[in-house]
């Protein structure tokens, strides 16, 4: 298997974010048969950044997970999913909470299913 990249949005408490079009924080791994998961970096998003404002504005521009195989969150909408996918990055929902552990499920072909997209969270986060 060769080396593979995987960010999984991070909520304020650690956690997977509910809701990958606004999480801000992204610890992305590097996934390797012969050296294993490493935290490879830390990606911090603006509010103008984040993945709902990137897929609203649609102006085809490159995302930063453009650059990674796989995005792991607690849930997602079809649209961002689809727009990722276009790029080749597999945007995937968890009801999983702990990173490394989302991480250690998708590599073993078991992460447990995503929440159900809420819409109003897109729309009008923290309302």
């Amino acid at each position: 298997m060769s080396e593979q990249l995987v960010a999984v949005a991070i909520g304020e408490d650690g956690k997977i974010a509910p809701h990958a079009g606004r999480a801000l924080h992204w610890n992305v791994y590097a996934v390797s048969g012969e050296t294993g998961t490493s935290l490879a970096w830390m990606l911090e998003l603006t509010e103008m950044g984040c993945l709902h404002e990137w897929h609203v504005r649609g102006d085809g521009n490159r995302h930063p997970l453009h650059y990674v195989d796989v995005a792991i969150a607690g849930s997602a909408g079809e649209g961002v999913t689809r727009r990722l996918g276009e790029r080749n990055t597999q945007l995937l929902a968890t009801a999983e909470t702990s990173p490394e552990q989302a991480v250690a499920a998708w590599l073993a072909g078991n992460l447990p299913a995503g929440l159900p997209h809420e819409e109003q969270a897109c729309l009008h986060p923290k309302a």
